[in-house]
């Protein structure tokens, strides 16, 4: 009867660990990875934009439009 006992909490806890995360845990992944998401690419526009107006704002080579 022991063994029976035993064997039955076993899958009892197997069959609870194998659900899976609830719909309320999947939406927080999903808002979390949305939020990591928005984050890089506002860090990444913000450097794109800086080098464009870096770019921009440099001063051209003077030796580039000399012609020989």
């Amino acid at each position: 009867m022991k063994k029976v006992f035993s064997l039955l909490f076993i899958a009892g806890a197997l069959s609870i660990v194998s659900c899976g995360p609830s719909a309320e845990e999947k939406a927080k992944m999903e808002a979390d990875a949305k939020a990591k998401m928005d984050s890089l690419f506002n860090a990444a526009s913000k450097s794109v934009s800086s080098a464009m107006d870096s770019a921009s704002a440099a001063k051209p080579d003077s030796v580039a439009g000399e012609k020989k």
